[in-house]
């Protein structure tokens, strides 16, 4: 299933914009908050989706029934997922967090994943969010679903991007064989040549942190 939610009039369609604008993304610490400020209302839409538990909360004058929701597990693939996670964070503040280091190797005719890093909680019987701004390929984001079965099978599993191709969309459609979403703010015309997403807004890592040496 996949939810754009850049299909309904809101703001997030004006942090997208900002993002995406050669010239406002030159100010690198507005575009990690744009991205912060997307993550915050992302957590929300996919919090309508999270499974609930009643809790009685004692106020200065009385008992209040709340369902509130079991928390996830967020999950963010380094580095460029960084400011768009910490915008999960503030919503689901107790949520348990992993980590994943997944990179492309440039310069190859198919793109070529490299995981070199993971730290993350039991999965087992849990929702999981993973929190990756660009899903391209999908290819990035498969590998790291692989890696986190070694920690259990996830209850469902949320895929949570910024921008979406078609062509990643699609990958995951006929590889992925557990219950999964798709969540993104637009889904683009395509990926070009060197498997970016096109129009995009360029490489999120670089625009967040500086480019790689």
């Amino acid at each position: 299933m996949v939810f754009n939610i850049g299909e309904k009039n809101t703001i997030a369609n004006q942090f997208l914009a900002e993002l995406r604008d050669k010239l406002i993304q030159q100010d690198r610490l507005r575009f990690r908050r744009n991205m912060e400020r997307l993550g915050e209302i992302m957590a929300y839409e996919i919090s309508q989706r999270l499974s609930y538990r009643e809790k009685m909360v004692n106020t200065p004058l009385g008992k209040s029934p709340l369902f509130i929701p079991e928390p996830p597990v967020l999950i963010t693939i380094l580095r460029a997922g960084l400011p768009y996670y910490h915008g999960f964070q503030h919503f689901f503040d107790g949520a348990d967090s992993g980590f994943i280091g997944a990179y492309r190797r440039e310069g190859e005719a198919e793109v070529q994943i490299n995981l070199d890093y993971q730290a993350a909680p039991s999965v087992s019987g849990r929702t999981v969010i993973i929190i990756d701004p660009m899903l391209a390929t999908g290819k990035s984001a498969l590998r790291s679903i692989h890696e986190l079965l070694k920690k259990g099978t996830p209850a469902h599993i949320h895929i949570a991007s910024l921008l979406a191709a078609p062509e990643g969309i699609a990958h995951l459609k006929k590889e992925i064989n557990l219950p999964y979403s798709i969540w993104t703010f637009a889904i683009d015309e395509r990926l070009n040549d060197q498997f970016y997403i096109v129009p995009g807004l360029g490489d999120a890592g670089d625009l967040s942190f500086g480019e790689k040496m």
